[in-house]
């Protein structure tokens, strides 16, 4: 069983900013992609960014470009995602996820394993 454990989710004025961590056992974190994922009350997961293992690729949803950052440290075995400008519609729970392919995808279904989310909301 792989765990992955997400951390620093909380509750931010809107124009604010958050940074989650994400930690994940250093022989599945090493060689795998790593991606964020949200979900807010009633709508269904989405995909939020993703970097591949060697952290020279990543991706964004187009609602966070210019926005959000993805960073990962190895030899820490964690991921960050740097949230700024942080908008009330970016209220959701956020997951973290490894892809044992180490290749950025968006797709949650191709992903291995998951974290159990942290709440981030963005107040008005």
């Amino acid at each position: 069983q792989v765990q992955l454990v997400e951390s620093g989710g909380g509750l931010v004025q809107a124009g604010g900013s958050l940074r989650l961590s994400c930690t994940a056992p250093g022989r599945t974190f090493s060689s795998s992609a790593m991606g964020w994922f949200r979900q807010a009350p009633g709508k269904e997961r989405e995909f939020v960014s993703a970097i591949s293992w060697t952290g020279g690729v990543k991706d964004f949803a187009d609602s966070v470009k210019g926005r959000f950052t993805i960073s990962r440290d190895n030899s820490r075995s964690t991921v960050y995602l740097q949230m700024n400008s942080l908008k009330p519609e970016d209220t959701a729970v956020y997951y973290c996820a490894a892809a044992l392919g180490g290749t950025v995808v968006t797709a949650g279904w191709e992903y291995d394993y998951w974290g159990q989310g942290t709440q981030v909301t963005v107040s008005s």
